[in-house]
């Protein structure tokens, strides 16, 4: 009899926060505190939609928007996911911090790898060739 895969099935809510974010360059005008609260909706198929609200980079308030896809490992509790979608609140001085930031708008990528112990989980997010963040959450 084959092991039962250790990932969730089936669809799932996925709440979290950011925990720690350090700039791959630090700047003083940087902020490293991002109050990151998401909701992300989880389908059985991989399939992923989301948003979230955050403190940027220069203590700007920020919304994203997103789809995407979780690819999760067969046998153990990790993933990769990969999001896509439009991101808001780079403005000011810093609109140009972001590229295709145009009416304050621009498209993102997000790749990140997470990991599960049931409901409680944390993710390494990339954002861009600027950062990384950490996150936690609890899946329901």
């Amino acid at each position: 009899m084959a092991a039962e895969p250790v990932h969730q099935k089936g669809d799932f809510w996925y709440l979290q926060t950011s925990v720690y974010t350090r700039h791959y360059s630090p700047d003083p005008d940087h902020d490293n505190t991002q109050n990151l609260i998401g909701v992300e909706r989880n389908h059985a198929s991989g399939q992923v939609w989301g948003a979230a609200t955050f403190d940027n980079s220069f203590h700007q308030r920020s919304y994203y928007g997103y789809v995407g896809k979780r690819f999760d490992h067969p046998t153990y509790p990790l993933y990769v996911k990969l999001t896509g979608g439009l991101l808001q609140g780079y403005h000011g001085e810093y609109k140009n911090k972001i590229p295709l930031n145009h009416f304050g708008i621009a498209p993102v990528i997000i790749p990140s790898l997470g990991t599960h112990f049931g409901p409680v989980a944390t993710e390494l997010v990339f954002l861009g060739f600027n950062a990384a963040m950490i996150t936690a959450g609890i899946r329901i």
